[in-house]
């Protein structure tokens, strides 16, 4: 992942993982979680609104910065990069989704579960990769165990899957996370209902967890 945006993500902590499913929606959503603290949002591909509330977010809030998650095709690849997407999240490492980001230029983080994974992520030149599903894969103890072979790459990790408010310390405590990717920052009720004076609200207790754990 290109170092502007790995920096970006590393100084947000955590990046609220949402899915849209009116485009409208996205503008307020990234008004509140920036107001809260957390101007990095991932958009997933979950719905056909993403592309579309990527667009409006890029053209409408320039203090946010708007990325793309569950990328599961080149096609969706160049949505995103058309959209104007920061940056791409995958689930899983696909060779040919990796290829197109890379042909694209758009900074890529795919995913990981295993050293196999992990292996193949490294050597198709990522040097920052989500490890999903964080807390059904191992959690802390598998990425400590992962980094006792592979720290000397200088591979980041970006856990996403279970992770919250209760044990969001515990990973940001290990210093190759460099940011945690959370669903419980935008409450599907609270995004339906239009209440974003709650968004912002969740948006600005995590970032005070965010700094509490790094001190």
């Amino acid at each position: 992942m290109k170092t502007g945006i790995r920096e970006t993500i590393g100084g947000a902590g955590v990046i609220p993982v949402v899915v849209i499913e009116n485009a409208e929606q996205a503008v307020p959503l990234a008004r509140a979680l920036a107001e809260g603290g957390l101007p990095v949002v991932e958009i997933t591909f979950r719905t056909a609104a993403a592309a579309a509330a990527i667009a409006a977010i890029r053209r409408e809030v320039p203090q946010a910065t708007p990325g793309a998650g569950t990328l599961l095709s080149p096609a969706q690849v160049q949505a995103a990069k058309d959209a104007g997407a920061a940056f791409g999240v995958a689930p899983g490492f696909d060779p040919a989704v990796a290829r197109e980001a890379q042909r694209l230029g758009l900074p890529f983080c795919p995913g990981v579960a295993t050293a196999s994974e992990l292996s193949q992520a490294l050597s198709a030149g990522f040097d920052t990769v989500k490890f999903f599903p964080a807390e059904a894969a191992g959690g802390v103890k598998m990425i400590k165990n992962l980094l006792g072979a592979f720290r000397c790459t200088g591979v980041k990790f970006m856990p996403t899957g279970g992770v919250n408010a209760d044990n969001l310390a515990a990973y940001l405590a290990v210093p190759e996370i460099i940011a945690c990717g959370g669903t419980w920052i935008v409450p599907k009720d609270a995004l339906a209902a239009g209440d974003y004076g709650r968004i912002a609200a969740l948006a600005a207790e995590a970032r005070a967890l965010v700094r509490a754990a790094r001190g």
